[in-house]
């Protein structure tokens, strides 16, 4: 991925927000933009799952997957790419439809919630391969206040996964460094063979988002 082009500089508008600007220069910069365009991802983000699955090999032709925070259907399409045989996906965003994917416009924090996620996968019997998540509440800009609500989010996310995930199964959930994490890890380590921490190359630098990769789901 060539980084080597010069960078476009965004004029501030009068009345423009500092912070837009800041935003839109981001955008215009960011090589995982350009490259999202390039191969028709629906976001950078796909290059996120991409990298975490090309090292820990992840996603494989024929698993049953579950999404949540799908919008707007980025890794949804990688996991289309590695074949994967039932794709359900859910966001409080509407997405675009893809073909081979079934989605759902609904908070997963609502409390019917992960019954409907269930149906769509023909009961609760079903068992799945994985799960991922890329859900990130809105911030408050309090960075405590968002730590605390964004492990809320993925605390719910890996209750979800050990109801739905067959032995072997994997979880994979976006978090942010902070110390409200380790009580949930420590409880994820009895429940998986593997419990770490990912930051792929796709993630900026500035940002502390991270990713936690569980595998080796005991069942």
């Amino acid at each position: 991925m060539s980084r080597n082009k010069p960078k476009s500089k965004v004029r501030t508008a009068k009345g423009r927000k500092t912070s837009s600007t800041r935003w839109l220069q981001r955008q215009l910069n960011d090589p995982y933009v350009e490259e999202a365009k390039k191969y028709g991802y629906r976001s950078r983000a796909a290059f996120k799952i991409k990298e975490i699955d090309e090292k820990l090999d992840l996603l494989r032709p024929g698993m049953i997957v579950v999404d949540l925070g799908a919008a707007p259907g980025g890794w949804c399409q990688v996991a289309l790419e590695k074949k994967c045989a039932k794709i359900v996906a859910i966001d409080l965003l509407e997405i675009d439809s893809l073909g081979g994917v079934d989605f759902v416009q609904m908070d997963f924090m609502d409390n019917d919630a992960p019954d409907k996620l269930k149906d769509m996968l023909g009961g609760s019997d079903v068992q799945v391969d994985v799960v991922m998540s890329d859900i990130a509440p809105n911030t408050t800009g309090h960075k405590q206040t968002d730590h605390l609500r964004i492990m809320a989010v993925v605390e719910a996310a890996y209750h979800f996964a050990c109801e739905v995930l067959k032995p072997e199964g994997v979880f994979v959930a976006k978090v942010f460094q902070g110390g409200a994490q380790n009580t949930l890890m420590a409880e994820m380590k009895k429940t998986f063979k593997s419990v770490k921490h990912v930051k792929p190359k796709a993630s900026r630098k500035e940002s502390s988002e991270q990713y936690l990769v569980a595998t080796g789901f005991r069942g």
